[in-house]
């Protein structure tokens, strides 16, 4: 697989872990249960929620450091030039 495909890949990864992480970290977020109410919730299984924003979370941070690493170069050679010396 060439690295335009990988690259999209994680891309699409990401988007889906963040999405799932963002979500599952609304529903457990005690704030929205006091207004919305805790009858809503009541039906919901917390442990599976947990679960899944835990490992969604994992997942994210991993795709991260793939994508930090696929990026390497892009994001030393942008350093350098934004902090190197400007010429007179």
């Amino acid at each position: 697989m060439n690295r335009l495909k990988v690259n999209y890949w994680v891309d699409i990864g990401l988007g889906i872990s963040f999405l799932v992480s963002f979500v599952t970290g609304l529903v457990k977020w005690p704030g929205l249960i006091k207004v919305i109410g805790p009858s809503l919730f009541g039906k919901l299984y917390f442990s599976k929620i947990s679960w899944l924003h835990d490992w969604s979370g994992l997942i994210m941070g991993l795709l991260v450091l793939v994508h930090l690493a696929l990026h390497w170069k892009w994001i030393v050679g942008t350093t350098k030039r934004l902090l190197g010396r400007k010429k007179k």
